[in-house]
């Protein structure tokens, strides 16, 4: 395997500015590092989830940053260092010199580590020359929750990038499922979880509503509260929380993960449009 590989790969890519160049060096990073993941059994205790998950396995139009993970029971003790050494091993197959950062707390249930690539403008075969003002590496956030809400479903992806390996992901409705919790609990405005909302709404997919409930009463606002899940208590919560935002701020996040040929389809958002979107759920959830 050579570097020849991921210059390849990037031909595929319709490339309209430095900021989608930049995208998909960092989208074919993160294959490389699922593949690392898969090398090392990661999947054996693990399941991929989020808007990377939906953008790679589902075809999502938009890019995302990070790679989210939840273990499928509890493990306190998790540790991400055999799993940046094995990604770290894929890199090196590439010719690309990665450093990796294990940026766990050990008081948090969420694990983090870093992946930092700084030497592919200097060995790719870019379409944007890169400046000394642009960004000179390419950063990937690994998170782990090893303290995950009972009820995720998992589901067998294939990949054949950068060459056939399997995915262990959660369902489609868990991972709609895990955006409602954010939705309904993130604390500052993230504009790509509502267009991951709408992507689920077109996509008619179902919710898992135990995953959900079970992963609200552990974090966030309506932890330790006693809810009672219905689809009906989910739209109350959902419009309550759409007719709070700012939806100039909500569409400004998300533009620079889209496509140019998707760059105007946030012109409209308001809060009509996501108002009637739930009317939408609402008229196909069960």
């Amino acid at each position: 395997m050579t570097i020849d590989i991921i210059n390849a790969r990037l031909k595929n890519y319709d490339i309209q500015s430095k900021q989608a160049e930049e995208n998909a060096i960092k989208e074919i990073c993160q294959e490389i590092a699922l593949a690392g993941l898969a090398r090392e059994s990661f999947f054996k205790h693990a399941l991929f989830q989020g808007g990377t998950c939906l953008r790679i396995m589902h075809g999502l139009k938009r890019f995302s940053e990070d790679l989210d993970f939840i273990l499928l029971k509890t493990d306190h003790t998790f540790n991400w260092n055999p799993y940046l050494r094995s990604i770290t091993t894929e890199f090196a197959a590439f010719g690309l010199a990665l450093k990796v950062i294990d940026r766990s707390e050990a008081d948090s249930a969420i694990k983090k580590a870093f992946l930092k690539e700084n030497s592919f403008g200097k060995i790719l075969n870019l379409r944007y020359e890169r400046l000394r003002s642009d960004k000179q590496r390419i950063l990937v956030k690994l998170e782990i929750d090893t303290d995950p809400p009972a009820g995720s479903i998992p589901e067998t992806h294939y990949l054949d990038y950068p060459y056939p390996f399997s995915v262990i992901t959660q369902d489609i409705p868990s991972l709609f499922a895990g955006k409602c919790h954010a939705l309904l609990c993130r604390q500052y405005i993230k504009g790509r979880d509502w267009f991951d909302f709408i992507w689920y709404i077109q996509n008619q997919s179902q919710i898992n509503y135990i995953f959900l409930k079970n992963a609200l009463e552990q974090t966030g606002p309506y932890k330790n509260q006693p809810i009672i899940m219905s689809k009906q208590w989910l739209l109350t919560e959902l419009e309550k929380k759409i007719n709070s935002m700012d939806w100039k701020v909500v569409a400004t996040d998300v533009s620079k993960f889209l496509p140019a040929d998707l760059m105007h389809s946030t012109n409209n958002w308001d809060k009509s449009l996501f108002l009637g979107m739930v009317k939408k759920l609402n008229s196909y959830l069960d």
